[in-house]
């Protein structure tokens, strides 16, 4: 089958190339760059529109590449190793596929609040106001949807979320864990107003370094939504009054807090685990199998 060929640095290309650097650019064409084999396979088993696949024809291609080549319904187009080695970004050569995805809407509906019934994990989410690192924002994904969150809110002037910076540190959870960018906490009150209405009992619970309680002593087995400050001065005063309680992390050492992106996997490593032990608690007691918190 023939596929086009791009072996000069064009008008595409030099869009494509656009979208590793300007962030304007990505989010007027609605898309952005996916590297690596992990990101890629994770963005075609979640569904993500796939819109172009570049190649390097000069190569003989592993299967993987060649059957999502050969099925995943985008674009595909042929490109001169050395021009696909700097989408790919790569020092030692050529990729064998570098991935266009398409955005997906900043929905808050994309993240659901569902009441769940007693005894099951409830809604696990997280804000991240103000982010100015895409590597922070890629690690908090990765570890939100390690341990178990359904989505992930960034809100205010941030870093972008589809930076490569950003997509490559979550290593493909981006694809898994939906993330909606939201102006302010304006948005993200009358979400939880809503989902309140609706029977989901959701507590907002921010991470400080002089909260009131320690994280282990809060209860986080109910429906909650964690709020991860600026990674310098921390949870504005709007985000200080929509909580219903700030927890800390205990420190042993010199340093008095942790990297934002540190500070959040830690609390949601102790989210994951008291829903799982309560998970086990309640099936030991039924008779029945623990439960996902997802």
């Amino acid at each position: 089958m023939a596929h086009q060929r791009i072996t000069t640095r064009n008008a595409r290309f030099q869009q494509w190339q656009a979208l590793l650097t300007n962030r304007t650019k990505r989010h007027r064409a609605g898309e952005f760059l996916v590297q690596g084999v992990r990101p890629i396979s994770q963005a075609v088993e979640h569904g993500w529109p796939i819109r172009t696949l570049l190649f390097d024809p000069s190569r003989s291609l592993t299967r993987w590449a060649s059957a999502l080549l050969r099925e995943v319904p985008a674009e595909k187009i042929a490109m001169a190793p050395e021009l696909l080695a700097e989408l790919g970004e790569k020092d030692d050569g050529a990729p064998e596929l570098v991935a266009v995805a398409e955005m997906p809407p900043d929905d808050l509906a994309r993240i659901p609040v569902r009441h769940r019934p007693s005894g099951r994990p409830g809604f696990l989410g997280v804000v991240f106001d103000r982010p100015t690192s895409p590597g922070n924002i890629g690690t908090i994904i990765r570890s939100a949807d390690s341990f178990g969150a359904h989505g992930l809110v960034v809100t205010g002037h941030a870093a972008d979320v589809y930076d490569p910076k950003s997509v490559r540190a979550s290593t493909g959870s981006l694809f898994a864990l939906p993330v909606v960018r939201v102006p302010s906490h304006r948005e993200v009150a009358a979400w939880l107003a809503d989902a309140r209405e609706r029977g989901a009992p959701v507590t907002v619970v921010g991470t400080d370094e002089s909260g009131e309680t320690d994280v282990a002593a809060s209860d986080l087995t109910g429906p909650v939504l964690l709020l991860i400050g600026n990674e310098t001065t921390g949870l504005s005063t709007a985000w200080r009054e929509m909580c219903d309680t700030l927890v800390r992390i205990p420190m042993a050492g010199s340093a008095s807090s942790l990297n934002a992106a540190s500070a959040a996997t830690v609390v949601l490593y102790e989210a994951a685990r008291q829903r799982l032990t309560a998970a086990t608690g309640a099936a030991a007691a039924g008779g029945g199998a623990a439960v996902s918190s997802r």
